[in-house]
């Protein structure tokens, strides 16, 4: 299966600092990797490297056979690069449909486009896609109410709509489990299942191990801005390396990070 995204030989340092050390992975066609590594590994700044918000010093980055390394950020979503954030970045005073399509920005070329769905045309075509993206994610009811409205867990499904209507080819998703109960938990993972049964290929950067090993495929270890494994969860458990760095000497999965 052919790698949708390509990261060959990454560095980045800031003065001084190295933050990231000569790191590749590829994410396949329909792939579901984590990122994984203790706070400050690099796990971040990779998606910050992958979306353009920093600039890559050595290494390429590459969708397909299309070398986006040197694309501005804004320009990424074309080549179809989306990403969501740990925090949740919603308009707040705007209702959930509002979100969505302003979510859609980037298929535009004009202000009077962008204002289009919301003020001169009924059913606009953006209209029925949110709707129908909604509906698909079981949160129609929640589509007049505002953001601020909403549950902590239906937040984060929106904000998941609304990464999704760019139609990405690779989704980068930061901590997508934080914060969330149980049943928020399973219901954010029923929708990352379905999302990657339309062919979305997933790169999650999670600290809850349980969510990484019923979810991703592939894991990609960090430690000190430098990749030190790479494989299943099973893979990763047993490596001396790893079970040193985050697992502890009993092996606990659980304590992953």
């Amino acid at each position: 299966m052919s790698a949708v995204l390509r990261v060959e030989a990454i560095s980045k340092a800031f003065g001084g600092l190295k933050v990231i050390q000569d790191v590749s992975f590829d994410v396949e066609e329909h792939g579901r990797i984590a990122l994984i590594g203790p706070n400050g590994a690099g796990k971040t700044t990779i998606f910050n490297l992958i979306s353009g918000v920093y600039s890559v010093d050595f290494g390429q980055i590459f969708i397909g056979d299309r070398d986006i390394t040197t694309v501005p950020s804004r320009k990424r979503i074309d080549f179809g690069v989306a990403r969501s954030f740990q925090n949740v970045r919603l308009m707040q005073h705007l209702t959930v449909l509002e979100n969505l399509l302003l979510g859609q920005a980037h298929v535009t070329s004009s202000l009077a486009n962008l204002l289009t769905p919301f003020r001169f045309r009924k059913n606009h075509p953006w209209q029925r896609a949110a709707m129908a993206a909604l509906e698909g994610a079981g949160l129609a009811d929640y589509a007049q109410a505002t953001v601020q409205e909403l549950p902590y867990g239906a937040r984060k499904r929106v904000d998941l709509v609304r990464a999704t209507l760019a139609k990405p080819r690779v989704l980068m998703l930061d901590e997508p489990a934080a914060g969330l109960n149980p049943a928020e938990s399973d219901a954010l993972l029923a929708d990352l299942q379905r999302l990657s049964e339309t062919g979305v290929s997933l790169l999650v950067v999670e600290h809850d191990m349980a969510f990484v090993q019923a979810f991703c495929d592939r894991v990609v270890v960090l430690n000190f801005g430098s990749k030190i494994a790479e494989g299943t969860m099973a893979d990763i458990q047993a490596d001396p390396q790893v079970r040193e760095a985050y697992l502890g000497e009993a092996g606990n999965s659980q304590d992953a990070a």
